[in-house]
């Protein structure tokens, strides 16, 4: 029973530890619930510039504390979520946000997977018709004499 209780402390801090560790300090929340809410949703949508596959929310980097505070501060100016966002945008690109918009410079980014599909789609087709249309080599008089002569004397 004590080898179960181990093992079951011993799995429960794995998963506590494998958490992400939310970088949002206590002097940088907000005392209205709804525009702190608001803000870890904003968060939660932008790229620390310096980590890059690490949301500000998650970042214990300096520029994401930065932004976070900058996010809460437009917010508390009145500020809606999409004003947020776009001041963001304008300051930093379209890099800034981890799922970037579908416009016309980001469709090559949204559209790549896709045609790599169709493409590759093609290709297998093209390649299956081209393997049924080959018609196996014929076998030569010689060939044929040989196998039917092992095969008589089975």
């Amino acid at each position: 029973m004590c080898r179960f209780a181990n093992r079951l402390a011993i799995a429960l801090l794995a998963l506590t530890l494998s958490l992400p560790a939310l970088a949002v300090q206590p002097d940088e929340i907000l005392k209205d619930p709804a525009l702190e809410a608001r803000a870890r949703a904003l968060s939660q949508q932008l790229r620390c510039m310096v980590c890059q596959n690490q949301s500000i929310d998650d970042s214990d980097a300096p520029l994401a504390r930065d932004l976070r505070v900058l996010v809460r501060e437009r917010l508390t100016a009145g500020d809606s979520d999409g004003q947020v966002i776009d001041f963001l945008v304008a300051r930093y690109g379209e890099f800034v946000l981890l799922k970037p918009r579908i416009s016309l410079h980001t469709l090559l980014l949204w559209g790549a997977p896709f045609a790599v599909l169709i493409i590759a789609a093609f290709g297998f087709l093209a390649a299956r018709r081209r393997a049924a249309a080959v018609e196996p080599p014929r076998l030569t008089a010689e060939e044929e004499a040989r196998i039917n002569a092992l095969l008589d004397k089975n």
